[in-house]
């Protein structure tokens, strides 16, 4: 497994590197923007570890590149930016997970091992395609369609999408979620869910079109044509 580490703090990349290094993973690291942006178009790496806040183009910025190129490479950001729009933001672009500096370097393994296990891992006795309402979500491709909207998805919004999908019509709490896309040793805040939420909203529920994500306030989360 190979991870690129994009980050202009020295004294943080040269030790992280070293761990990752002792943990198994190929690390390949880079300290501004375009040079870490060169390495992450080559294809080659498994995860990316990005600083938001980089010199000459910033981790975000990285991100959407990666993303419009097609590639669907987890990416995990390590920032200072704890607001919800942060959250939002990074998510808009692409990102899969989200820790915020000073960080436990036993919790950013845990990140790390979660997001490689995931993307290696397909269940083959699973449908790839799901439909609720005029909703279509094809698994295998991090890709919806509704109606003639052609929608692109995360990694972390595809997963949510199709849980909700899975228990349409069903009251999913929030424990239940956050069981469903974190592993236990890697639980992120409350605002996590919420901005991936938002976001997911935003794209699958175009206007006009029938809301199918309803929040159960105070509880969780119901999948459907109605609430």
């Amino acid at each position: 497994m190979r991870i690129l580490l994009v980050d202009d703090e020295v004294e943080l990349t040269i030790p992280l590197s070293r761990v990752l290094n002792r943990e198994g993973y190929g690390v390949d690291v880079a300290y501004d923007g375009m040079s870490g942006s060169r390495l992450a178009a080559q294809g080659i790496y498994d995860l990316l570890i990005l600083d938001w806040m980089l010199p000459q183009l910033s981790g975000l910025e990285i991100c959407q590149q990666l993303r419009r190129s097609g590639r669907t490479t987890p990416v995990l950001f390590l920032t200072a930016k704890d607001t919800l729009d942060d959250r939002v933001r990074g998510l808009d672009a692409g990102a899969d997970d989200y820790l915020v500096k000073p960080f436990e370097l036993r919790e950013l393994l845990a990140r790390v091992r979660a997001l490689l296990r995931r993307s290696t891992t397909t269940d083959s006795t699973t449908s790839h395609r799901l439909r609720v309402a005029d909703l279509e979500l094809d698994t295998e491709n991090q890709l919806a369609y509704r109606g003639e909207r052609l929608i692109e998805l995360s990694e972390k919004e595809s997963q949510l999408l199709e849980y909700f999908m899975r228990h349409a019509g069903q009251l999913l709490i929030h424990g239940q979620i956050y069981q469903q896309l974190w592993a236990e040793d890697e639980q992120p805040s409350s605002n996590v869910l919420a901005a991936l939420v938002r976001l997911l909203r935003r794209k699958i529920e175009g206007k006009g079109e029938t809301p199918l994500i309803h929040t159960v306030y105070g509880k969780g989360y119901r999948f459907g044509e109605s609430g």
